[in-house]
């Protein structure tokens, strides 16, 4: 387990192992979380990346008539 430290400006460097295996990147976006006790990162992936990722779905749920 890696400790970071907080600086005067309240910045905290993520550690590199933690870098790589996540596969962040300069000015990628993280979402912040207060759970209980703790700070949680969550990685906000582009919206480029994300093109697609639906396909293949099964869209024929029935509907109502008046919502066709």
């Amino acid at each position: 387990m890696s400790t970071v430290r907080v600086s005067p400006k309240f910045q905290v460097v993520i550690p590199l192992e933690i870098r790589q295996a996540l596969r962040l990147r300069p000015g990628q976006k993280l979402q912040v979380l207060r759970f209980e006790n703790r700070i949680e990162l969550i990685p906000v992936p582009d919206i480029k990346a994300m093109c697609g990722f639906a396909r293949g779905i099964d869209t024929s749920v029935p509907r109502d008539h008046d919502r066709v």
